[in-house]
C-alpha cells in the first residue's frame, strides 16, 4: 500500500515539475520576440552586440527627412497641358455673357481669355513652386514609342487663376477706358471659366519622385555577420538608433535560421529545468516532510510561477517594470508559512528564472538576492503587521545600496545614477509593506497558518481560552502551564515557540464539556467513584473528539487541531487500564477501549506538547520538589513514552529529546523551588507584627 501512495506521490510532483516548466517555456520570450530596450542620445548599457546576419545600412531617419525635404524644394513638377479644358471654357464663357454685353465687349474679353489659356493656367501651388525655383522650370513627360521624353519648359509666363483674373480685368480696364469695369455677370463667368489647363501629371511626378528618393533610401553600406552594431557604453547616436532598429526588425521578421532559434529554444527550457530540478533536490534531501506534501507543492511551485509570470508581464508592458515585482515577497510569505531555508530556495529559484527576461542579468540578481535576503533576515518571525513595514525599508535600503554599488562598479561614476530607479524601488517596497494582505489569501486558499495568526489565537481573551477559564479554570491553569513549558523546549532545540505555545492553550479545550471529570477541576468530589473503568477512561478519551469538535465549530487552523489529536497519540489511559486488569485479573482486557484515537505525534512541536502535558500535570503530584526529585519525574515520564513508541512518526531525534528533557528539569526546578521560613516575632513586639505580615504580603518576597 506505502508502494502505491508513494508512487501516487512522485506522479503529482513529476506532473507539477512537467507543469512548471511548460508555463515557463510558453510564458518567456523565444528568439522571435527578443527585444532591447534603448534610447536615442542615451548610452547602450548591454554587452557588445553583432549581426547575427548581413544588415543593410540605413540612413538615419533625421538625415533621411532632411534629405526628402531637400528635394521636396528642388523637385521640378510634373505637368501636362489639356487643350480641351481651354476651349470648352472659352465657348462656355462668349455664351455665357453674349446676352448681356456688347459685341466688342465679347470680343475683347474672349480675345483676353483665350490669351492667358495660351500662356497657361495652373494651380496655385504650382504658381507658387514656379516662382520659388529661380529658373520657373516645369517638366512634361511626352510619351514616344521608343523611350519616355522629358521636355524642360518655362512657366514665367504662366498664371494662377487669380492672377489670370487680375491680368484679364486690368487689360480689359485699359482697353475699354480707365472707368470700364467688369460687370456682375463678367465676374461670375470668369470665375466659372478660370480653370487650371495646364494639371500635374501624377504618374510621372510621383515615377521620378520615388526615383529620387531611392537614394534617401537606398542603403548606405553593409554590415556584416559577425560585425559589431554597437558595443557597452557607446551613445546611441541616430545612426546606430536606424542600425539598432533595423537589426530589431529583421530579427522579428526572419525565419531563415531554425536551428539557431532550435538551440536557444533547446538552452531555454534546459534552463527552466535545471532550476526547478535544484529546488526540488533540496526539498527531497532537507524537507522531506515539505516535499511529500502535495498541497504544500503545489502552493510553492504555483506561487513561485505566478511571480515569474508577472515579471514576464511587467516587462512586457511597463519600461524598467521588472523592478516594480516585490520579490523580496516571495521568502517573505514562504518564512511565515514554512522556514528560512526554504524561502531562500524559493527567492533564489524565482529570481533566476526571472533573469532570462532582465535586461542587465548581472545587475537583476544581485539587486533581488540583496533585497531579498535582507527582508528574510529582518523578518524572523511575523509577530506583527508593523513589522512588514521596517522590512520594506529594508528592502529600500538594500535596493538603493545595491544600485549604487552597481552603478559604480559598471562606469566608476555616479553619471549613470537614475533617480527613477529609486522610484521604482520604492515602489516596490510600498507593495511589499502590504504583503499582510498577501499573507491572509494564502491563508485561505490553502488553510496554512502565518505567525500574526498564532499569535492573535494565543490572546487569552480569545472568545475559547475565555469560555475555557469560566468552565474549567483548572485546565485553564494547567494548559497555561504546559504553554510555558513546551515554548520553553521549543526554544531550546529550534522548534517553533510560537505554534507550540498557542497550540498547548488550545490542546485541552475537549474538557470544557465536562469539565469535572478532570482532576484539576475537582474540588473534593469525583464523579469517577462509582464508575467501571472502561466508563471512566472513555470520559477521559473523549475530550480529544470534543476539542476537535469545538476547534472545528470555531473554525481553527488545521495545525491546533494537530495538537489537539496528537498531545496524547495512541497511548492509553494508563490509570484505568492498570484498575481494569487488577479488578479482573482472570480477564484479558481489550486495550482499544483505553486507547486515546490519536495519531501519534507528527511533527517536534507536538511531540515537545505532549512531553510537556504529561510532565506538568504529574509535577502536581511530588511532595518532594527537590532537584532529584524533578529529574527522576522528567526522565520516568519521557521514557515511558519513547518505550512505547510514541515518537516514531515525528522528526525528534533523541538529542532533542534529550535538550527537551533537561530544559524541562530547569523550567520546573525554577516554578517549584523553595521559600525561605520567615522568622517568627515574639510577643514583646507585638504591635509590629501585623504591620510585618502586610509587609510580607504586599512585597510578595520569594527567594
Amino acid at each position: 500500500m506505502w508502494n502505491k501512495i508513494l508512487s501516487k506521490l512522485n506522479i503529482i510532483r513529476g506532473l507539477l515539475w512537467l507543469a512548471a516548466v511548460t508555463v515557463m517555456f510558453l510564458i518567456l520570450p523565444h528568439p522571435d520576440r527578443q527585444s532591447y530596450s534603448y534610447e536615442l542620445e542615451q548610452p547602450w548599457r548591454y554587452p557588445l552586440l553583432t549581426a547575427d546576419f548581413d544588415m543593410p545600412i540605413l540612413r538615419d531617419s533625421a538625415s533621411a527627412n532632411a534629405m526628402r525635404d531637400s528635394i521636396d524644394r528642388t523637385f521640378i513638377p510634373f505637368v501636362q497641358r489639356n487643350p480641351q479644358i481651354a476651349q470648352q471654357n472659352i465657348e462656355r464663357f462668349k455664351t455665357a455673357i453674349s446676352q448681356n454685353s456688347p459685341v466688342a465687349s465679347v470680343s475683347l474679353l474672349s480675345g483676353l481669355l483665350t490669351n492667358v489659356y495660351s500662356r497657361g493656367i495652373v494651380e496655385a501651388s504650382v504658381y507658387e513652386k514656379i516662382h520659388q525655383d529661380p529658373s520657373h522650370r516645369l517638366r512634361i513627360s511626352e510619351n514616344d514609342a521608343d523611350e519616355n521624353a522629358v521636355i524642360t519648359i518655362n512657366g514665367t509666363d504662366m498664371l494662377s487663376p487669380k492672377r489670370a483674373f487680375l491680368y484679364i480685368d486690368s487689360a480689359y480696364m485699359a482697353a475699354s477706358g480707365a472707368d470700364s469695369h467688369l460687370d456682375e455677370n463678367i465676374i461670375k463667368a470668369l470665375n466659372v471659366c478660370l480653370t487650371p489647363n495646364i494639371i500635374i501629371d501624377t504618374v510621372a511626378d510621383n515615377k521620378y519622385r520615388s526615383q529620387e528618393y531611392l537614394n534617401v533610401n537606398g542603403a548606405l553600406g553593409v554590415i556584416k555577420k559577425g560585425q559589431k552594431i554597437v558595443d557597452r557604453g557607446e551613445i546611441v547616436t541616430p545612426q546606430i538608433f536606424t542600425n539598432l532598429n533595423t537589426y530589431t526588425e529583421m530579427l522579428v521578421t526572419r525565419e531563415n535560421d531554425t536551428q539557431q532559434q532550435t538551440y536557444f529554444t533547446v538552452g531555454q527550457t534546459l534552463y527552466i529545468a535545471i532550476v526547478f530540478t535544484i529546488l526540488y533536490l533540496f526539498l527531497h534531501i532537507y524537507r522531506s516532510s515539505f516535499f511529500g506534501d502535495v498541497r504544500k507543492m503545489i502552493f510553492l511551485i504555483s506561487f513561485i510561477s505566478i511571480f515569474c509570470i508577472f515579471a514576464v508581464i511587467m516587462v512586457e508592458t511597463v519600461a524598467a517594470g521588472l523592478y516594480l515585482v516585490p520579490f523580496a515577497t516571495v521568502p517573505v510569505v514562504i518564512m511565515i508559512f514554512f522556514d528560512a531555508r526554504t524561502a531562500i530556495f524559493a527567492l533564489l529559484t524565482t529570481v533566476l528564472i526571472s533573469a532570462l527576461v532582465a535586461t542587465y542579468q548581472f545587475s537583476f540578481i544581485f539587486l533581488e538576492l540583496l533585497a531579498g535576503l535582507c527582508a528574510t533576515f529582518s523578518i524572523h518571525q511575523l509577530s506583527k503587521r508593523s513589522q512588514l513595514l521596517r522590512t520594506a525599508f529594508i528592502s529600500f535600503a538594500a535596493y538603493t545600496v545595491g544600485y549604487v554599488a552597481i552603478t559604480l562598479l559598471g562606469t566608476g561614476l555616479l553619471d549613470d545614477f537614475s533617480w527613477r530607479m529609486i522610484g521604482y524601488f520604492a515602489i516596490n517596497s510600498v507593495i511589499l509593506s502590504f504583503a499582510y494582505i498577501f499573507i491572509l489569501m494564502l491563508e485561505k486558499i490553502f488553510g496554512f497558518t502565518s505567525m500574526v495568526t498564532l499569535v492573535e489565537l494565543s490572546d487569552i481573551n480569545n472568545p475559547i481560552l475565555r469560555q475555557l477559564a469560566e468552565q474549567a479554570p483548572g485546565t485553564f491553569q494547567h494548559s497555561m502551564q504546559v504553554s510555558m513549558l513546551a515554548a520553553e523546549g521549543a526554544r531550546a532545540i529550534g522548534a517553533n515557540t510560537q505554534l507550540v505555545r498557542t497550540g498547548a492553550l488550545y490542546h485541552d479545550i475537549g474538557k470544557m464539556e465536562s469539565p469535572i471529570f478532570f482532576t484539576e477541576n475537582q474540588h473534593g468530589v469525583n464523579p469517577h467513584e462509582g464508575l467501571d473503568p472502561e466508563t471512566s477512561a472513555q470520559k477521559i478519551i473523549s475530550h480529544v473528539t470534543e476539542g476537535l469538535r469545538i476547534a472545528s465549530r470555531a473554525k481553527l487552523p488545521s495545525v491546533i487541531k494537530d495538537f489537539i489529536s496528537q498531545h496524547h497519540g495512541r497511548s492509553l489511559t494508563r490509570y484505568f487500564y492498570n484498575t481494569a486488569v487488577n479488578n479482573n485479573p482472570e480477564v484479558e482486557i481489550d486495550k482499544t477501549k483505553f486507547q486515546y484515537p490519536g495519531p501519534n505525534p507528527q511533527t517536534k512541536e507536538t511531540a515537545i506538547l505532549m512531553m510537556a502535558d504529561c510532565v506538568e500535570a504529574a509535577s502536581r503530584s511530588l511532595k518532594d520538589y527537590s532537584a532529584t526529585s524533578i529529574g527522576n519525574l522528567v526522565d520516568n515520564i519521557v521514557n515511558s513514552q519513547i518505550n512505547e513508541g510514541l515518537f516514531k512518526e515525528s522528526n525528534i531525534s533523541f538529542r532533542d529529546i534529550e535538550t527537551v528533557k533537561e530544559t524541562f528539569k530547569k523550567r520546573l526546578a525554577t516554578i517549584y523551588h523553595s521559600r525561605v521560613a520567615y522568622p517568627k516575632i515574639n510577643k514583646g513586639n507585638h504591635d509590629n507584627t501585623n504591620s510585618s505580615e502586610e509587609e510580607h504580603k504586599s512585597t510578595g518576597l520569594k527567594i
